[in-house]
């Protein structure tokens, strides 16, 4: 929505082409994002593809063990595509060169979210303990 305009619907991956030369800061947080659906550290989806790994395979069941190989190799894959979009919006040319016009609000809003996603990547203990608490309540419900 933040790159859509007056006729123009930003929905493809080449829209995204150049966009830290359109606006570093923006294609810095999106990198953020995307780093973290892939997986990678210090993000929190680091930490909770990690977590969830690490629970199966403490149950030490084939079966089990079996499907957390399964998720590392599709996980790989997925990867793929995430920093795909990194390349292009680092390492493509851009295709258009209007300025991308936020609100402070919104561009406040991004950077609270990316700098989350790095906080919670670094320092999942808070976190952790927010989920086990909920899970605590919603099994003795």
């Amino acid at each position: 929505m933040l790159l859509s305009r007056q006729g123009f619907e930003a929905e493809n991956i080449d829209d995204l082409k150049g966009l830290s030369r359109r606006s570093p800061w923006y294609a810095g947080v999106m990198a953020i994002l995307m780093f973290s659906l892939a997986g990678l550290p210090p993000t929190v989806g680091f930490y909770a593809k990690f977590s969830v790994l690490q629970a199966i395979v403490v149950t030490n069941v084939t079966g089990y063990i079996v499907l957390a190989v399964a998720a590392v190799v599709f996980s790989l894959i997925g990867a793929f595509y995430y920093l795909r979009l990194v390349k292009v919006m680092y390492f493509d040319e851009p295709v258009d060169t209007a300025p991308i016009v936020a609100s402070n609000e919104v561009k406040t809003l991004l950077s609270l979210n990316g700098a989350a996603v790095l906080l919670f990547g670094l320092f999942p203990g808070g976190l952790m303990a927010l989920c086990v608490n909920a899970i605590g309540k919603a099994l003795t419900t």
